[in-house]
């Protein structure tokens, strides 16, 4: 089930109900003082996202309104002018604006520069600043599953988007050693700025290794509190597979993170559970960085736990 389907489930919706039987309208009131908050990405209109924060600001009886724009590069300047203009509280930025927004913006926050990527951008007073919030995600679903990974070794698959940002806020939040497997593919370039900002920028030391080289990541993973696939593989189409070849790599002591979700038990976090590892799925992260954004937004605290019911978020599905 899906996370719209789950909300109209689960919420118990104020309902009003006219005279003609059958025609009922959300009594989710939008006034003369509700504030607009965006989502710019194209394709948009499969996003959970506007599900997510509407329900969000139900709850909490805030007057917010989360709305999706079809936007693309050619599209994306106007957009933020528009953002100025009508004075928004400011938006989400998904694909394929991601890495092209910043350079509207009349600010980065750290981790946004390191990344060279935006996924959420606050209005303050006509002045705009790019914020990432999914290695914020990562890090905060960790601790809500009591995983303190600050001080310790992580072994990380991924040099892309969210792989990229795991690895920049977990450098600058305190991770002590940072191994990096990657492919020889598109994001190789990408991976060895990563590595270099993070030695430069950060207190933490990264190294980048070739992920085909199956030995270097069985040592790597030895001495490692944790390991996270920040790849896309283990999602459909690519489900049957895994970046650890078998479950010798795995050790009951060693924490184990997929970052997808689709399926919720893949087969790496299988391989993992049978040896007797902590595994922990994406839910978390996608979660956490919709309310690392909220809190920008609105300076409150997203309603956790109702979320979590929700949106049936579980991390050891």
């Amino acid at each position: 089930m899906g996370i719209v389907e789950n909300i109209a489930k689960k919420r118990i919706i104020n309902i009003i109900t006219f005279k003609n039987e059958g025609d009922l309208i959300m009594a989710e009131r939008i006034t003369g003082h509700t504030e607009l908050i965006g989502l710019m990405a194209y394709p948009i209109r499969h996003s959970s996202s506007p599900a997510m924060h509407n329900e969000a600001f139900a709850y909490l009886g805030l007057d917010y309104a989360y709305l999706a724009f079809e936007v693309d590069n050619n599209t994306l300047e106007d957009a933020v002018k528009g953002i100025r203009a009508l004075k928004l509280v400011g938006s989400n930025v998904s694909m394929p604006n991601k890495t092209v927004v910043g350079q509207y913006l009349d600010k980065l926050s750290p981790a946004a520069e390191l990344c060279g990527a935006v996924n959420t951008i606050v209005n303050e007073n006509g002045v705009l600043t790019g914020h990432i919030t999914d290695g914020i995600g990562f890090m905060q679903a960790l601790k809500d599953n009591d995983i303190d990974v600050i001080g310790k070794k992580m072994t990380i698959a991924g040099a892309g988007g969210a792989a990229t940002a795991i690895e920049i806020q977990a450098a600058l939040d305190g991770v002590k050693e940072i191994s990096i497997f990657n492919i020889h593919d598109k994001f190789w370039a990408n991976a060895e700025e990563t590595v270099r900002k993070i030695n430069e920028k950060t207190d933490c030391k990264a190294t980048l290794y070739d992920l085909d080289d199956k030995e270097k990541l069985r040592e790597e993973m030895a001495d490692s509190y944790i390991f996270v696939n920040g790849t896309g593989v283990g999602m459909k189409p690519l489900e049957r597979m895994s970046v650890v070849p078998d479950k010798s790599f795995f050790r009951p002591e060693l924490i184990v993170i997929d970052v997808p979700y689709s399926p919720l038990e893949t087969k790496m976090r299988s391989m993992a559970k049978e040896v007797g590892c902590k595994t922990m799925n994406g839910l978390g992260m996608m979660l956490f960085q919709g309310a690392a954004a909220f809190k920008l937004w609105t300076g409150k605290d997203m309603p956790i736990e109702h979320m979590k019911e929700v949106l049936n978020i579980r991390y050891d599905d």
